[in-house]
């Protein structure tokens, strides 16, 4: 049964697990370092949830390095 619940929810369960332990060590310094913590915990989640749905990068990493390449070569 964990098995398949890790298989399927595994990146939103260590993305929130990173935040809470992110918010054990916030948790100290007061309430506006608890509202980082929060955008962590949410950026934590979408990023895992990202991964359990195969969707990819968030971000076009590799189209915008070829872009640059591209763009600035020195000697064309």
């Amino acid at each position: 049964m964990w098995k398949s619940i890790w298989e399927s929810h595994g990146g939103r369960i260590s993305g929130v697990a990173a935040g809470t332990i992110l918010f054990i060590a916030y948790i100290c310094f007061g309430f506006w370092d608890m509202l980082f913590l929060a955008l962590l915990v949410f950026i934590g989640y979408t990023l895992g949830k990202q991964k359990d749905l195969k969707l990819g990068a968030l971000f076009p990493w590799q189209r915008m390095a070829d872009w640059l390449t591209d763009r600035w070569r020195l000697f064309k």
